[in-house]
């Protein structure tokens, strides 16, 4: 497991390297971070779970999804935010942790 970023949600403008349609949410792009900080700010409709919303979240990259999923508590299920990457998000002691693989 590696640490890749933490996200951050604000209603402040940020240059937005994309929109989640899905998740109707958009993102920044962290390693343009000096801090690798990931900016989300969420559409009034979206469908994410309040603790994405309203919580800051930590990223690990991830060799396998699966495995890292097994016995935890899922936030999120697993979902492709653009080819070659997997996400899923759980709850580790009511912290959103997002964990990732790429494929």
């Amino acid at each position: 497991m590696k640490y890749a970023h933490i996200g951050v949600p604000t209603t402040d403008e940020h240059e937005w390297a994309g929109y989640l349609e899905g998740g109707k949410v958009y993102y920044s792009d962290p390693p343009k971070d000096p801090f690798q900080v990931e900016w989300l700010k969420f559409d009034a409709d979206s469908p994410m779970p309040k603790e994405l919303q309203e919580r800051t979240h930590i990223a690990f990259e991830v060799d396998d999804l699966d495995a890292e999923l097994a016995g935890k508590t899922i936030l999120v299920e697993p979902f492709e935010p653009f080819e070659g990457r997997r996400c899923a998000f759980i709850l580790h002691h009511g912290l959103p942790v997002e964990l990732m693989q790429n494929t």
